[in-house]
């Protein structure tokens, strides 16, 4: 007589693990969205090095002021955009952070619905031996007792 094994907290293991792979893609979104907004600033600040370098060499062969005023402009411009971006990596990388702490601890509640499982299981497996041994023992003694 073969007893099934049934895990008694099965339901709250498949929702915590539900919950952990949400999770999971609401972090990975969170990287993908830091990884964009990082590349971003960092594309913004290599254009105005860029330009500032470019300007650099025009002021020393010769430039005409209204275009020294257009350039100035456009660097003002492009740091009030860097620095908007820079606040925007700021909170993505917090949002990453929050998202994998989350993570973490719904991973930590996934492993200890596992552990009691799998203790559980050895429990149980420990249960049908002893369940297996005493009908043997039964067994045996009927056995013996139709040989005597």
């Amino acid at each position: 007589m073969m007893m099934k094994y049934h895990y008694k907290f099965e339901k709250v293991l498949t929702l915590k693990e539900r919950e952990k792979e949400e999770a999971l893609s609401i972090y990975q979104n969170a990287v993908k969205t830091f990884e964009e907004v990082a590349e971003e600033l960092y594309r913004l600040l290599k254009k105005k090095e860029d330009l500032e370098q470019f300007q650099a060499k025009k002021l020393q062969s010769g430039f005409a002021v209204q275009e020294i005023r257009h350039y100035q402009r456009f660097i003002v411009n492009m740091d009030k955009t860097i620095s908007y971006y820079q606040e925007l990596v700021l909170n993505a990388r917090n949002r990453m952070n929050w998202c994998q702490a989350q993570l973490i601890e719904k991973n930590v509640e996934v492993k200890k619905y596992e552990k009691i499982k799998l203790k559980d299981y050895e429990k149980f497996l420990e249960l049908q031996k002893l369940e297996e041994d005493k009908l043997t023992d039964e067994i045996s003694t009927i056995q013996y007792f139709q040989r005597s």
